[in-house]
């Protein structure tokens, strides 16, 4: 039996639905996880998630956390294409790109989001549901402090401090796959691995929001590399159709209205 807990617009979710099909994987249920509704804190999920994060996938009642693991987990475990290289530098390479998506591109992409969009909506909750909310989240969660972090985020916008750092950190971040893309036509070498799978959500995050002028006509190499991510068959129904269509609209909406802001931090035309 093969269980996954998640959420429709969890890139770390999404993360794992990617690879899961990539492999060829069927999950025998699903279980979803409303994160802007504050189900994440129930005891129920604490109980077989103590940082109160989704996505967990339980694997004949044994329980895996942690994204980047499950991934790995899933490629050992099951039968399907490899999605860690075998020469091990290509395997250095491939684990290179996770570990800067789990220590920097992760806790920015939790700040771009929830600046650029997910303040708007969890304060559409009562003053009572959101302080609720506030004090249900766990100091230890998507990154430390994130309790007090969403606090600052909601009650002051892109006037939040180290905002503008988490916007060029990402920018960053892209312009090093361009770099890379350079040598290869995937992140770790010439065939499509768990490196690829890691970036993928984060940049479909950036161009839900209405974002993707970020590497559009401006980083030629990521453009096509996410273009050919695209087209995977697996894309779609794991980045893109288990998000709930207001949520989509959502992302579009005040991503949209963020994005002349964000140019504006990383001085672009």
């Amino acid at each position: 039996m093969l269980e996954l807990y998640h959420h429709g617009s969890s890139v770390c979710a999404a993360k794992v639905r990617f690879a899961l099909a990539e492999k060829g994987v069927e999950v025998d249920r699903f279980h979803y996880v409303d994160i802007l509704a504050g189900e994440q804190f129930t005891p129920e999920y604490r109980a077989i998630n103590p940082r109160a994060v989704v996505p967990t996938l339980v694997h004949d009642g044994r329980v895996v956390t942690e994204s980047t693991l499950i991934c790995e987990y899933a490629d050992e475990m099951f039968a399907g294409p490899a999605l860690v290289p075998s020469d091990p530098y290509e395997r250095y390479l491939m684990r290179s790109w996770t570990k800067v998506v789990d220590e920097l591109l992760h806790p920015a992409c939790a700040d771009v989001t929830y600046v650029s969009c997910h303040r708007h909506i969890v304060t559409r909750l009562s003053p009572e549901k959101l302080e609720e909310f506030f004090a249900s989240t766990p100091e230890q969660s998507v990154k430390g402090a994130w309790r007090e972090r969403k606090r600052e985020l909601v009650a002051l916008g892109f006037d939040a401090p180290d905002i503008d750092a988490k916007f060029r950190l990402y920018h960053r971040q892209l312009q090093a796959m361009e770099t890379a893309l350079a040598d290869s036509p995937w992140l770790a070498g010439d065939r499509f691995t768990l490196a690829d799978i890691a970036l993928a959500p984060y940049l479909n995050r950036l161009d839900m929001l209405g974002m993707d002028g970020l590497w559009t006509d401006r980083l030629p190499r990521v453009e096509d590399w996410f273009n050919r991510i695209r087209e995977r068959p697996a894309f779609r129904p794991n980045l893109l159709d288990w998000c709930p269509d207001d949520l989509t609209r959502d992302l579009h909406e005040y991503g949209t209205q963020s994005w002349p802001q964000v140019m504006e931090i990383l001085g672009l035309q």
